[in-house]
C-alpha cells in the first residue's frame, strides 16, 4: 500500500479548541487519515498518514480551519499505517516545556537552512547543543554536538540554567528532530538574555532529506516517533526497533 506520512507544526493563537478538535477529527476520518494531532492555544502539532491525494486535501482543510496558509510540511513514504487510528488531542502545549515566557509566537532564534548548517556549526566559537532526549542522542547526532543528557524536554531548562551563560556563550546553535523543540528552546534562551541563538530550520529530518551523505556532518541515525523508529539520509528507514521492555530504540539484529 502506497501511503505518505506528513509531519508539521505551527505556533499560532488558537481559540475554540473543542470545535476545532471535532471538525479536524471528522475531516481526517472522512479522508481515511490516521495519526495524532495535538491542539493547544499556542498552535498545532501533527503527524498523520494517508494516501497522498486524500492527505493533501485534509491538510488544506486544516489550514483553512486554522486560517493559516504558511505551514512547512515534511513528507515521507511509508508502506503501512504506523498509527492504529486517528487521534486529535487538546493539550496545554503542543510541545511541553512549562515556561510561558518561551513563546515562539513572540520571538525565536535565527533560522538556519540545511544547506547553511554545516558552515555555522563548523565555526569554532559556536556551541552546538542537541535538545533531544538521551535515548535519541545515543543513536545519532551532529559531529561535535553537546549532549545535555536529559530525559524529557522540560529538563532542558535546568541544563541551560546550570551550564550556559549569556555573557560567555555568545553563539549558540540548537537542533531537534523536526524543529518544534528548538522553537521553544531558542525563545526561552532569548528570554534569558542570550543574544545570538540559531536553530536548524526543519530540523534533522530536513537536513537528512537535503544533504547528501558525503557532505554530511550527521553521525548515525535519527529517531522518529512512529513505526519507522529511525531514519537515515534520504529519510530511508533505519536499522532500529523499539525495545518492548523499555520502549527505547535498539538495533534490529539485537
Amino acid at each position: 500500500m502506497e501511503l505518505t506520512l506528513a509531519s508539521f507544526y505551527r505556533f499560532l493563537p488558537l481559540e475554540n479548541l473543542k470545535d476545532l478538535q471535532e471538525e479536524i477529527l471528522k475531516r481526517c476520518e472522512e479522508g481515511e487519515i490516521r495519526g495524532t494531532i495535538l491542539l493547544a492555544r499556542e498552535g498545532i502539532n501533527a503527524n498523520i498518514v494517508g494516501r497522498r491525494e486524500k492527505l493533501d486535501e485534509v491538510i488544506d482543510q486544516i489550514k483553512k480551519l486554522l486560517n493559516c496558509e504558511e505551514v512547512e510540511i515534511k513528507y515521507a513514504p511509508v508502506t503501512d499505517y504506523p498509527f492504529k487510528k486517528m487521534k486529535v488531542k487538546i493539550k496545554r502545549e503542543i510541545i511541553t516545556f512549562g515556561v510561558p515566557e518561551a513563546n515562539p509566537k513572540e520571538r525565536v532564534g535565527i533560522y538556519v537552512t540545511a544547506k547553511d548548517w554545516n558552515n555555522l556549526i563548523s565555526q569554532p566559537d559556536v556551541k552546538l547543543i542537541d535538545t533531544r532526549n538521551e535515548y535519541e542522542v545515543k543513536i545519532g547526532t551532529f559531529k561535535g554536538a553537546i549532549n545535555p543528557h536529559i530525559h524529557s524536554f522540560r529538563q532542558l531548562r535546568d541544563y541551560i540554567e546550570e551550564n550556559l551563560d549569556p555573557q560567555k556563550d555568545t553563539k549558540i546553535a540548537m537542533f531537534c528532530t523536526g524543529g518544534i523543540r528548538c522553537e521553544k528552546a531558542t525563545a526561552y534562551m532569548l528570554h534569558k538574555g542570550f543574544k545570538e541563538v540559531y536553530h536548524l530550520k526543519g530540523g534533522i529530518l530536513k537536513y537528512l532529506e537535503e544533504i547528501p551523505p558525503e557532505e554530511s556532518l550527521w553521525e548515525g541515525e535519527c529517531f522518529v516517533f512512529d513505526d519507522r523508529v529511525a531514519v537515515k539520509h534520504g529519510l530511508e528507514k533505519g536499522s532500529y526497533k523499539l525495545d518492548p521492555k523499555t520502549g527505547n530504540p535498539i538495533p534490529i539484529d539485537s
